[in-house]
């Protein structure tokens, strides 16, 4: 339980990013790339260089530009002589997407999931303070957040909103969660508190929508 006058913990990407992460080296081949994206059933990986800083990453759909011998199964990317040189790739090097976008370990679930869809990018390493890579962040990570069951959220309400921060004297307000959408019952003992209340339980991560039904009682 949160202390009385604390915030929620609001996740972040280090809280949900896989720290276990398969890369690859400019000079690993293009067979094993192949071999380890699919052992691994991913989408992607990091290319780092000696030190373990990301230099590159390198997708599914790089590999299918190899195997389709041009730049996209349509060619639809132009002939550009680099956007070639990946369908004729023997390396991870030459076949990884660069510069590499990345993330930290400190950003909000938001901020990654806005960076994601800004990059159009599905995946995108994680480094340190030092630029190394501590880990990837994926969609499907970003997503799990908001997919949580409505015990979990009905649980965070009552006891880190309703009990550990505003305190109200417990069975004051009843909460029923259905789809992410909270609905909340009872009475507080002044009327400033209701938006307060709302706003807490709109910041619990995996509510979709707060209806206040709530009567002041003094």
């Amino acid at each position: 339980m949160e202390e009385a006058g604390a915030m929620p913990h609001r996740r972040t990407v280090g809280d949900v990013m896989t720290e276990d992460v398969v890369t690859f080296r400019t000079h690993t081949p293009f067979n094993e790339v192949v071999a380890l994206l699919d052992a691994n059933d991913i989408a992607a990986a990091p290319v780092v260089d000696d030190d373990g800083a990301p230099v590159g990453v390198v997708s599914a759909s790089d590999v299918l530009r190899h195997e389709t011998g041009m730049p996209d199964p349509q060619g639809q990317d132009g002939d550009e002589e680099h956007v070639w040189g990946k369908a004729r790739a023997r390396t991870a090097g030459a076949l990884m997407s660069s510069p590499v976008f990345t993330a930290r370990a400190h950003w909000t679930i938001p901020r990654a999931a806005r960076e994601l869809r800004r990059r159009h990018v599905k995946q995108l390493p994680v480094v340190g303070d030092d630029g190394l890579l501590a880990g990837i962040v994926s969609r499907s990570d970003l997503l799990d957040i908001f997919v949580r069951s409505d015990v979990e959220i009905r649980g965070e309400i009552e006891q880190d909103v309703l009990d550990g921060i505003l305190r109200l004297e417990e069975g004051a307000v009843a909460v029923e969660v259905q789809d992410g959408t909270v609905t909340l019952r009872g009475h507080v003992p002044e009327p400033r508190l209701i938006p307060v209340v709302v706003g807490l339980c709109q910041g619990v991560e995996g509510v979709v929508a707060v209806d206040a039904r709530l009567a002041v009682v003094s």
